[in-house]
């Protein structure tokens, strides 16, 4: 399943989740009935009474879905391999109230791959937000780190959030900007 939805889910276990846009952290109990409304890039958009909730991907069984499974990666993985895999695992980040993923939003302002000694790999990203007050900041910073953390020989992963330069529309790709309506 990808994109937008309205299907009705029922909460299978205890389960933590996020409140948009505000990013505090909640319990969403068993047997919690509401609407999926977004399932992007492996982590879900739910709205409960009035209040919209990301439950993260590791969850989706929480709510019948099935996880996303980690990243191939070729064998005998070049830098430039990971590079391009590390792109792709951050184009499945969304921001849950953007059906447009953070690259092509234009969110991400650097990233760095260093191979290590020991045949692994150092990974440092910059990124922003499209409002340096966003409450789901932190949020967007943990899923980056997360998905590129589970890649196979990234053994250190740093996203550090910047609001240099600031963010603003032009930095989206062609399709993000028809995505959005800005086109």
């Amino acid at each position: 399943m990808f994109g937008h939805t309205n299907e009705p889910v029922t909460i299978e276990r205890d389960v933590t989740a996020v409140i948009i846009p505000i990013g505090e952290t909640v319990t969403l109990r068993e047997g919690t009935v509401g609407f999926l409304t977004q399932a992007l890039g492996g982590s879900f958009t739910v709205y409960v009474e009035g209040n919209l909730f990301r439950i993260a991907g590791v969850d989706a069984d929480a709510i019948g879905k099935e996880p996303e499974p980690p990243p191939a990666i070729p064998e005998n993985a070049t830098d430039e391999d990971i590079e391009g895999v590390i792109w792709d695992q951050l184009k499945t980040c969304y921001d849950p109230e953007i059906p447009v993923n953070i690259v092509d939003l234009g969110l991400i302002y650097r990233l760095d791959v260093k191979p290590q000694p020991d045949g692994h790999r150092s990974v440092d990203v910059d990124m922003t937000l499209t409002a340096p007050g966003c409450g789901m900041g932190e949020i967007l910073v943990q899923d980056a780190q997360e998905k590129i953390a589970i890649i196979p020989t990234v053994a250190d992963v740093r996203v550090e959030l910047v609001f240099d330069p600031p963010w603003n529309q032009t930095m989206m790709s062609d399709e993000a900007r028809l995505a959005t309506g800005l086109m």
